[in-house]
């Protein structure tokens, strides 16, 4: 068995990969929407730099691929939100039994989100444009939904893995936390 998951942990470069260009698109974004809304700002206060319509929207937008593209980021690192307060009192074995069913739920999760995400913003939401840029179709509001949920998937699915291979190495991870507090 030890053999079929060191073929399997071959991909985790790949995973790696996936991570730091998401993490890298997350970070032009942030820095987009701050030189956008900086434009913006100096173009009320200051009168030779004009005051740009299509500023308001484009933030929005790019604010809205950073959430949720950054939510794919915290569960690979298992840094999202987590109901954790009564691990400690509940058998290991429950604990990994709520860790599969939990990231099997987001899994599910994340191909509602690229299925329903895509044709909403393939058929619904390509139909309007934005109100200040209107050569651009509303599409780009919503295609960060089946994005983040592609994200979401892939890091599911190293989630998984890493549970299957602590319940069939033996090695439980809630243990070790709970020597490494003692």
């Amino acid at each position: 068995m030890t053999n079929v998951f060191s073929k399997i942990d071959k991909i985790k470069p790949l995973y790696d990969a996936v991570y730091k260009v998401v993490l890298f698109v997350c970070k032009l974004l942030l820095i987009g929407d701050i030189l956008i809304t900086c434009f913006s700002v100096l173009g009320r206060y200051i009168s030779f730099i004009p005051d740009p319509t299509w500023t308001e929207e484009i933030v929005l937008t790019l604010m809205s691929y950073m959430a949720v593209l950054s939510a794919a980021l915290a569960i690979r690192k298992k840094s999202h939100i987590r109901m954790t307060a009564l691990d400690r009192f509940l058998p290991s074995p429950l604990i990994r039994f709520l860790d599969i069913l939990s990231d099997i739920c987001i899994l599910a999760l994340s191909v509602v989100m690229i299925t329903v995400g895509w044709q909403y913003a393939s058929t619904i939401g390509s139909k309007g444009t934005y109100v200040s840029i209107p050569s651009l179709s509303r599409a780009w509001k919503y295609y960060p939904i089946p994005l983040a949920g592609l994200a979401m998937f892939i890091f599911e699915l190293e989630a998984i893995y890493a549970d299957i291979k602590v319940i069939v190495s033996g090695k439980d991870k809630t243990e070790k936390k709970e020597k490494a507090g003692e």
